[in-house]
């Protein structure tokens, strides 16, 4: 049966174009997340990368004189600094331990890294452990000891410097600072 009014020919013709497009893009949605989440990470390398940092003094003992001890908590985010994936937009949590005491000043501690899909990467650092061989990197080093979901296997070392940044307002004594890290990883 053929329709009589043009109108309803090119009315028709459109509702199919719209119906086509929406399949289309069904489609797509539904086959996306699998071509991204199946994508291999690569299985080592070297990535500069930079976590912005907020630190949050939890204790503090500070003994005139002699030495203070503070536990600190930081939270941030990290930005790989070529635009690739690996390190790039995770979330950071760490604690630390901050000792000064005559000629002893020193920051040790462990952190997590989570990226989007909930898998994590554990590192320890230590700021009397200082890469000679990267002079920017002296502010000391992150050991990588294990990983979880697609980091599982992952270790590495990662140099890191240390950029302060301006006081942050208000009381509690909240801190921020850059620390741009040099690492170089594996999966095995």
């Amino acid at each position: 049966m053929k329709p009589d009014n043009p109108n309803m020919v090119a009315a028709s013709t459109a509702t199919m174009t719209r119906v086509k497009a929406a399949v289309l893009a069904g489609v797509l949605v539904a086959f996306a997340p699998g071509i991204v989440l199946g994508q291999a990470i690569e299985k080592k390398g070297t990535t500069p990368y930079v976590t912005h940092f907020i630190f949050r003094p939890l204790m503090n003992i500070d003994i005139a004189d002699l030495g203070t001890a503070t536990s600190l908590e930081a939270v941030g985010t990290t930005e790989n600094m070529k635009g690739e994936k690996m390190f790039d937009k995770m979330s950071a949590h760490c604690t630390a331990l901050s000792v000064a005491s005559g000629e002893k000043k020193y920051i040790d501690g462990a952190c997590v890294l989570a990226d989007n899909d909930g898998d994590k990467i554990f590192s320890t650092f230590d700021t009397r452990d200082v890469d000679k061989s990267q002079p920017e990197m002296g502010c000391g080093t992150h050991i990588i000891t294990g990983g979880s979901g697609k980091y599982k296997g992952i270790t590495g070392s990662e140099p890191f410097a240390c950029i302060a940044m301006p006081a942050l307002s208000g009381p509690g004594g909240y801190t921020a600072m850059d620390i741009p890290h040099n690492t170089t990883w594996e999966i095995k």
